[in-house]
Formats: structure tokens, sequence, C-alpha cells
């Protein structure tokens, strides 16, 4: 059975880890290795300065058995910059050249303006209940 390539945008990644629901159960599926999790540099630093300014409001928290997790079993691939903005934020744009790189088949969001593209060259943008209906 061939393992799905995702990429976890940082809305899901961080709700995966604070709380319980979809995004919860995608980390979990991850943690399994039932899929693979494609990251960049530009994604991880994202994720870093999220968690850093939600443990800073929140309890604090060790964030080490994440990070262990996420440099010893997610492909790192290096990014490229499209020459024109692809989503309406540009920023998210990190996470579908991720997932062309990695040539993952989905990125996993709850973020408007990367659902609203809805699919991406071979990419599908789905949300993490979608994904889990559809896939897990």
């Amino acid at each position: 059975m061939k393992i799905t390539k995702v990429v976890i945008d940082t809305n899901v990644f961080v709700s995966g880890i604070f709380f319980s629901g979809p995004p919860a159960r995608i980390l979990n599926a991850w943690q399994k290795d039932r899929i693979q999790m494609a990251v960049s540099e530009e994604i991880i630093e994202e994720y870093r300065r999220v968690l850093e300014d939600l443990s800073a409001t929140l309890e604090p928290l060790d964030f080490n058995p994440v990070w262990e997790r996420l440099f010893i079993k997610a492909e790192l691939v290096s990014s490229y910059y499209f020459k024109e903005p692809v989503c309406d934020d540009p920023d998210d744009d990190k996470f579908l050249a991720c997932a062309m790189a990695s040539k993952s088949r989905y990125v996993i969001s709850g973020d408007k303006h990367l659902l609203k593209i809805g699919k991406f060259h071979n990419i599908s943008i789905v949300t993490p209940r979608v994904f889990l209906d559809k896939l897990l």
C-alpha cells in the first residue's frame, strides 16, 4: 500500500498539537506512519513562530518531541517560489510550493485562501475533515 504524501498547513498542525478533533487525528496518522508529511524550511519556521507565540499566551509546553518527530519523520524539501502569486494571500504559496517540490497529493488546510483554490496541478487542497473522510 502506497502511503499518501501530504503538506499540512500551520493552522492544522498547531490545532493538532493543542486540541483534539480532525487535526489531531491527522497528526496521529502521521505519527503512526499512515501518511508521509513534507515540509520546507519556510513551513518549519512558521510552525515554530506560531507555536512559540501560542505557548507564550497559553501554558508553556515542551515542543522538543514535536521537533524531533518533525526532523526525523517529515520529508524536508527545498521549496521554490512562483513567479506570480498563486493564492490571494501570497504567504500561503509556500504550502503549494512544498507540495509541488515533494510531489505531495494533498495540502490539508483550514485556510480560506488555500481552500478557495481547491486543486493546483495534481494537488488537492482539502480540509482536515474531508481528508479524514476520504483517506483515513
